[in-house]
């Protein structure tokens, strides 16, 4: 397949573009470079620099008889999403319409999505699944969820397939270290460690150490970026040959609390890594565990590289050769 990676030069995009590439698909970026870098552009996918606001680019970019394309250029910060929420609306919710007019006009018929578990907001019973409640705390969350809304009515109205993928939480780098492009202004646990422990950044903030957690840290299920990867292609490569739009969740099934990982991250990196105890975050769940059962049901997919080991000794291994 021909393929447009919105957002493919982002930490997750350009795992994804080498995903495509590695499985013999045709895989060309559309990024801004806002957060994205040039570093994770490879020499075997066309480049075209535009942003998602920009409705004019993208129709000429669409305009070049792609197949499908993957849309990874929602911002993501939850936190951010609380104070800027003006942020996110044009961002995500506006540039989204843009790229499913542009894909209408271009008759491009599959989508994958990026979207997220913080659709489900505080979880009401864990692991969860796709059944569980929707109901965003950040609004981050929110602009995902409308985005799936969206999705369903280009799949009713325009006959868009798509596949809405909900991440929870993407770490890790290449194993073969054909990535090194770091996140600008890292808003994720993982990476904001490895500044901590490069000294890049002064110390980790945890948010509240007195949550129902064994050790007072909230819990996430991290999941590594080349398991998420993967998953975008097998989703394509399903909505390709059903033609039936589904919603999945993509998980390891299994929690790490944020002292764990500092933990570990300070064994593997030998640093002291610094770090503060400060107050919650708005919109910020305790505890965030996924099923992943219909993501192996659907598409044969389950994540290889997503153990604690793994993530950060791949995180690390970047970070301390590029920062």
């Amino acid at each position: 397949m021909n393929v447009l990676v919105i957002g493919g030069a982002g930490y997750i995009g350009s795992h994804v573009t080498r995903a495509l590439l590695d499985k013999g698909h045709a895989a060309s970026v559309f990024d801004n470079l806002s957060s994205g870098c040039r570093e994770n552009l490879f020499e075997g996918a066309a480049f075209f620099e535009g942003d998602i606001l920009d409705a004019a680019a993208l129709s000429r970019t669409m305009g070049k008889n792609f197949d499908a394309l993957i849309h990874l250029a929602a911002f993501k910060a939850a936190g951010e999403s609380m104070t800027c929420p003006e942020k996110y609306s044009v961002n995500n919710i506006t540039g989204t319409i843009n790229i499913l007019n542009c894909a209408a006009a271009a008759n491009i018929r599959h989508i994958v999505f990026s979207s997220t578990a913080a659709v489900y907001g505080e979880p009401r019973y864990i692991p969860m699944d796709e059944r569980h409640p929707l109901n965003p705390e950040n609004y981050y969350g929110f602009t995902k969820l409308e985005i799936e809304r969206f999705l369903e009515w280009y799949d009713r109205l325009k006959g868009i397939k798509y596949a809405a993928l909900r991440y929870f939480n993407a770490a890790g780098y290449d194993a073969a270290g054909r990535i090194k492009g770091l996140e600008r202004n890292p808003a994720n646990l993982l990476p904001i460690i490895m500044e901590a422990a490069m000294g890049v950044r002064e110390k980790l903030e945890i948010f509240g150490d007195d949550w129902d957690t064994p050790d007072g840290t909230c819990i996430r299920d991290y999941i590594h970026v080349s398991d998420l990867a993967e998953a975008h292609v097998l989703a394509l490569e399903h909505l390709a040959s059903t033609k039936q739009s589904f919603t999945v969740n993509l998980g390891t099934e299994n929690g790490i609390s944020v002292k764990s990982m500092l933990e570990i991250a300070r064994e593997t990196t030998g640093r002291p890594i610094p770090s503060v105890i400060v107050g919650r975050r708005p919109g910020d769940p305790e505890r965030v565990i996924a099923s992943a059962a219909k993501a192996k049901d659907i598409l044969g997919w389950t994540a290889k590289h997503s153990d604690v080991k793994t993530l950060i000794d791949s995180t690390w291994k970047v970070y301390s050769q590029t920062v």
